[in-house]
């Protein structure tokens, strides 16, 4: 095997040609280059893996580390770089330790727990669809419902007053950016960030309620130590940016996928049944939600199907290209409703899997069933091929998504 690294760079991320499509260079690096050598926006380079196989290994294999990731000489994604993924409060989680912290919090993301919150989450779904159809059609499932009710269940189960949203959204915007904020901007926007949730922090000590971030605090882990001041605040923001931003914008594209061809809509009305497996089928079948990927540190060399990387390396999994494998999905191209074993990465894989993955799937399972009995006659207002992501994040939600019914 050769080393990777020798080749000439690819420019990333790769740009799709449509916004519900996946970029063109996919199947062919899948097929011929599944390691490749890729040049970030901040100039520095790294190894992109497109299978789906060196993907979850690279996720799942101790050679490789998020926590590696803070170093001195792991790729920065952009030359201000100080995003989500290299962060003061991933910093902080990182030395609270993700077994231990993932301990601690899943103490709130059990079944049960996202059982009793569908009712709610139903509820809310009804309210704002009550307030878009009073608006008039067309009208923008964006702004309606995709990105309110995500905020709206995220901030009630951590206890963060609904009037603040539009202010969480804006340090989201920065975070996730990759080319348009300074690192003094940046580093602004966590140092607010981080006094805010000091300050719902100290609330929830003088008042607790029964959201998690209460129960965080009166809670230990198995060694009787309860979670830091830091670790507490670090995992309000995480939680706050990560519970509304991925799920708003998978939200739109669920619904984008679904009506771009109508017979999945209806086979839906037909069967509702399908909700559940076809959640999972656009999870997996999406190419532009989960944007940018995920990346970890090499601590030792590794050999993946195309090559090896070596140690001091810093690699991107790409998800969507790995939930596209003809390999591994049969009829990988394809939305199949009634897939079954559906072994999609969406939300990754190995110890840092995505810990908020069941609030998720509820909320989706939540707002397609409620849509499905409000608006069984929703349409697309315009083309698909008229269809825009917003260009330049870490994720690549729709800018909006103009329906009638």
């Amino acid at each position: 095997m050769t080393d990777v690294h020798k080749t000439e760079p690819l420019s990333y991320p790769l740009s799709p040609p449509a916004a519900l499509e996946p970029p063109t260079e996919w199947m062919e690096l899948r097929r011929r280059c599944p390691v490749a050598h890729v040049a970030l926006p901040s100039g520095d380079e790294a190894t992109l893996l497109t299978r789906y196989e060196d993907v979850r290994t690279a996720l799942s294999d101790p050679r490789l580390s998020r926590d590696g990731m803070a170093g001195p000489d792991a790729a920065r994604i952009a030359a201000g770089d100080d995003n989500i993924f290299n962060s003061p409060m991933q910093r902080t989680l990182n030395a609270e330790g993700n077994k231990r912290w993932r301990q601690m919090v899943n103490k709130w993301f059990t079944a049960k727990r996202m059982a009793a919150l569908r009712p709610q989450i139903e509820a809310t779904a009804e309210r704002l669809i009550d307030t878009m159809l009073e608006h008039g059609q067309p009208a923008d499932l964006v702004t309606h419902l995709a990105f309110p009710l995500p905020m709206l269940v995220i901030c009630d189960m951590l206890g963060v007053p609904e009037r603040d949203r539009d202010m969480v959204k804006q340090w989201s915007d920065i975070f996730l950016n990759l080319t348009k904020y300074t690192r003094e901007e940046m580093g602004a926007a966590h140092q607010n960030f981080a006094s805010y949730m000091s300050e719902i922090v100290a609330s929830k000590r003088v008042e607790p309620g029964e959201d998690l971030l209460s129960l965080l605090i009166g809670s230990a882990d198995d060694e009787g130590r309860p979670m830091s001041e830091a670790g507490l605040v670090a995992t309000g923001q995480v939680l706050l940016l990560a519970g509304h931003e991925t799920t708003a914008g998978f939200t739109a594209m669920m619904v984008a996928h679904l009506l771009s061809d109508r017979r999945r809509w209806e086979r839906l009305l037909a069967d509702p049944s399908l909700i559940r497996p076809a959640v999972e089928e656009v999870l997996r079948f999406d190419p532009n939600s989960f944007g940018f990927g995920m990346l970890r540190y090499v601590h030792e060399d590794i050999e993946f199907s195309g090559g090896v990387v070596p140690r001091g390396s810093t690699v991107v999994c790409n998800l969507a290209s790995a939930n596209r494998d003809e390999n591994v999905f049969e009829g990988a191209g394809d939305m199949d409703l009634m897939r079954s074993r559906n072994r999609h990465l969406a939300f990754g894989a190995g110890p840092h899997s995505c810990v908020g993955q069941p609030l998720a799937r509820t909320e989706l399972q939540a707002v397609l069933t409620v849509l499905l009995r409000r608006l069984p006659t929703l349409d697309l207002a315009i083309r698909t091929e008229e269809l825009q992501r917003v260009e330049g994040l870490l994720t690549s939600p729709l800018r909006e998504l103009p329906v009638t019914w």
